[in-house]
């Protein structure tokens, strides 16, 4: 049975969809598109991407939604730095995604919504709120207060004691650095002259704020509550527990049953900063001669809930690991599944049966579903699959590898690949 770590309770737990259908529902935030994606950005939208792909392998169906948020401070800011138009700019970026997701083989869904998709959602949502007492109208925008919500900061499990007695309102969509703003969060930026983005909708002019957009893109193509809510480290600080705090007050119901979230990638052991001048980006790496499969297995290998440390050696070593279990299917499979030609004789039924052999071959899916099964433990299953196959290979140049046990081999790995995505793509 699949454990994954739940961020609300903090301990490893048995997954069990809400469907008895075998449905599954998840939320993973998606990019911001004022600006590219750098790889600790990839590292946290592949470990989702394992996770769909892991519950698809077990037989679930699931319901993926990742957003682009395209209408924030940030965006507009960034549009009239360059001169260009929101659309302009966040066109740009999601192409660029687009087109690196693909490298990196990312199963996305076929339709990815924007927040300026649901905006009419947003406002429905807000007006809902009020109506219950949730949020506020002051000085043209509209206020959700956190008090009004008796479990607001349960999964930060924010210290309550400490709220001012005083009214603080806090305007920004979002703010630096990992800290608490103690005091009612914005829903509603209400017009103000030169305003370069705007809607009409019943509760005003102006625009939703960051804090309401997923919700919106959620209860619009997902429904009010989801089986697992995805996302970064940074997201345990304001921004999820804001988003449960609207979804509950909304739904009066707990909107997700499990919460993952990944860990920072650093370089050479610091955050990555446009002041320091050590952002990385996949075309930085792919251009210094590596292929798409050496970056996605470099941040899918190690655990996702431990901080991972981009260095160029360490880079290099995990290229090169990949690459020899590749060259050991190469050999043991003979060019792989695309190119080997299976003789299949008249007695071909009737081979007999390596015990041994058959034995490690049937071990194959097993070591890698007992250690997916464990919270994804990508690492475990890849050095366990790469033991088997050294074993394999022995056999095989003893004579001891028939064509069955090859066939069988073969199926395994393109079953097991569908999830890793680094044994047999380019």
């Amino acid at each position: 049975m699949l454990n994954l770590y739940n961020s609300m309770t903090r301990t490893l737990e048995a997954f069990e969809p809400r469907d008895e259908s075998g449905r599954v529902k998840i939320f993973t935030c998606g990019p911001s598109i004022y600006r590219r994606p750098h790889i600790g950005n990839y590292r946290t939208f592949l470990y989702e991407d394992l996770l769909v792909r892991y519950l698809e392998y077990l037989g679930y169906k699931v319901k993926r939604v990742i957003n682009f948020t395209d209408v924030e401070d940030k965006t507009i800011i960034e549009a009239d730095n360059q001169g260009r138009s929101m659309e302009e700019v966040t066109t740009d970026v999601a192409d660029h995604f687009f087109h690196e997701a693909e490298l990196l083989c990312m199963k996305l869904p076929a339709k990815i919504p924007r927040s300026s998709t649901s905006v009419l959602k947003a406002s429905e949502i807000i007006a809902k709120l009020m109506k219950s007492g949730h949020a506020y109208a002051h000085n043209g925008d509209i206020f959700f207060d956190p008090l009004k919500y008796k479990d607001f900061g349960k999964l930060y499990r924010l210290d309550m004691s400490r709220w001012p007695d005083k009214k603080v309102r806090f305007r920004r969509d979002t703010y630096v650095g990992n800290r608490w703003n103690r005091g009612d969060f914005i829903l509603w930026h209400g017009y103000r002259d030169g305003d370069s983005a705007f809607w009409d909708t019943p509760v005003g002019k102006g625009r939703p704020s960051w804090n309401i957009q997923d919700p919106a893109m959620i209860v619009q193509h997902l429904g009010l509550t989801v089986d697992i809510n995805c996302g970064g480290i940074d997201n345990i600080y304001r921004h999820h527990d804001y988003n449960i705090a609207i979804m509950e007050s909304l739904s009066g119901e707990d909107y997700a049953k499990y919460y993952l979230h990944g860990e920072h990638l650093v370089v050479d052991g610091k955050p990555m900063s446009k002041s320091r001048g050590n952002m990385l980006y996949p075309d930085d790496i792919l251009g210094r001669g590596y292929a798409p499969h050496h970056l996605r297995f470099f941040l899918i290998y190690q655990p996702y809930r431990a901080r991972l440390n981009y260095t160029h050696d360490r880079f290099r070593v995990q290229a090169e690991r990949v690459d020899a279990l590749r060259h050991t299917v190469n050999e043991l499979l003979e060019g792989g599944p695309g190119s080997r030609k299976i003789a299949r004789s008249a007695v071909d039924g009737d081979e007999r049966r390596d015990t041994e052999v058959g034995q490690a071959v049937a071990r194959l899916p097993v070591v890698f579903e007992e250690n997916m099964n464990a919270n994804l433990g990508v690492g475990a299953a890849f050095d366990g699959l790469a033991g088997i196959l050294g074993r394999l290979l022995r056999f095989r140049t003893q004579g001891r590898l028939n064509e069955a046990d090859r066939r069988a081999t073969t199926d395994a790995l393109l079953g097991i690949d569908t999830v890793l995505k680094v044994i047999f793509t380019d």
